[in-house]
């Protein structure tokens, strides 16, 4: 299991300068970090956190948008048509409720069709796991400089260590 600290150290590595999102309990221990840290702006909802980074983008950040994948049925008119249309990046860290049908009933239709779904709207992705991690980030940072669109990173559940045991 990853810390939260060592993960955000990371993205920091890459350049990621501008962190928002929607609280996800999987991702708990990562946004406690940057809270900590003052680094996240938190938004009401994923489309408007999507909408931010745009913005952050823009005035010359990297920004990373975190969500649950419920989340990604909510900001896909965002990515589609700002983010994807006019080039605007970001790092998309979202958790994958639902993984192998192991979750609360709501969370089972998008875990498992969400990897079907970003390959639909062409958001290039990949599911971290804790050997690959320094791979992993490395794919993230050269997808988004090379190709200029939101990057799509998905966490499992036990992979980032979070609030609770």
């Amino acid at each position: 299991m990853v810390d939260s600290d060592v993960f955000v150290q990371a993205l920091e590595q890459l350049g990621v300068n501008f962190f928002t999102g929607v609280p996800d309990s999987l991702l708990g221990g990562i946004i406690e970090e940057l809270l900590t840290r003052k680094l996240y702006t938190p938004a009401v909802r994923e489309d408007e956190a999507v909408a931010m980074a745009a913005g952050a983008f823009m005035a010359g950040k990297i920004p990373a948008v975190l969500m649950q994948n419920s989340g990604l049925g909510t900001s896909l008119n965002t990515l589609v048509s700002l983010n994807l249309i006019y080039r605007q990046p970001c790092i998309l860290l979202i958790s994958w409720r639902g993984f192998e049908g192991k979750d609360a009933p709501e969370h089972l239709v998008m875990g498992e069709t969400m990897p079907q779904l970003l390959d639909t709207m062409k958001i290039p992705h990949r599911t971290l796991s804790e050997p690959t991690m320094a791979d992993d980030l490395r794919w993230v940072g050269q997808t988004f400089m090379k190709q200029r669109i939101p990057v799509a990173l998905l966490i499992k559940k036990g992979i980032i260590k979070g609030l609770h045991p």
